[in-house]
């Protein structure tokens, strides 16, 4: 490898805003602060909550509905033999 060509790594800390602390490397040499990280984020955590905006959820549902209701085999006749 040439030499002077590589940025240097410094030690930095991350920190979240829920005050969980990530120590790591990077060519940036001021520590970082985050809004949410893996500790806190919902979707890591399993926490994930459906946000219904304005009832889009219940009108879907309801145009849909007809779709999973199970219709009665409808029955053909044949027409009669003369």
């Amino acid at each position: 490898m040439k030499e002077g060509m590589h940025p240097t790594l410094h030690q930095v800390k991350i920190t979240c805003v829920c005050g969980h602390v990530i120590d790591t490397y990077s060519t940036m040499d001021h520590n970082f602060h985050v809004e949410i990280c893996s500790q806190c984020h919902p979707f890591f955590t399993g926490k994930q909550k459906l946000i219904d905006t304005a009832g889009r959820v219940e009108r879907f549902q309801k145009r849909y509905a007809k779709f999973s209701e199970k219709k009665p085999a409808a029955t053909k006749t044949a027409p009669a033999k003369q």
